[in-house]
């Protein structure tokens, strides 16, 4: 398994291909969920998941939330192979990578209700009211990255 971090321009057709699909997997099929998720940001995320003979395993993306300077958008996590611990794994990586690459003073996220523990052990905490997204209850998270 190999950890790949890339912005849009550096990926290759079979990895935005793959990309795609297993995005389309497991927010439209899985979690039956009808939605446009080609939605203009990819261009402007860094992309970052596990990868093994050519499957993602698990996955996510962020990029600069737009109208708030020093706030990154972290979205689209998932793992493919669930019970496996790649979902943990794949965001405390991509935190790492964000960090890296990105350098944002907080991180934004909007996450399914039902997911904020996942998040909240990673240092998040609930920043909005529960809304709809999709027909799924969400709310707003956010992680303040402390310099050090």
């Amino acid at each position: 398994m190999e950890l790949v971090a890339k912005f849009f321009h550096e990926l290759s057709t079979t990895e935005l291909y793959e990309i795609l699909r297993v995005r389309a997997e497991v927010f439209v099929v899985e979690q039956h969920c009808p939605y446009q998720d080609v939605d203009g940001m990819d261009q402007e995320s860094l992309h970052v998941f596990y990868e093994s003979e050519g499957k993602i395993l698990a996955y996510l993306r962020a990029f600069p939330k737009p109208k708030e300077e020093g706030t990154v958008q972290m979205g689209r996590v998932l793992s493919t192979e669930h019970g496996k611990g790649f979902g943990g794994r794949i965001l405390r990586e991509g935190l790492l990578q964000i960090r890296e690459k990105m350098n944002p003073q907080r991180i934004y996220i909007e996450a399914q209700c039902y997911a904020t523990g996942f998040y909240e052990r990673e240092g998040f905490h609930i920043c909005s009211e529960e809304f709809l997204e999709d027909g799924i209850p969400h709310v707003g998270m956010i992680k303040e990255m402390k310099t050090e």
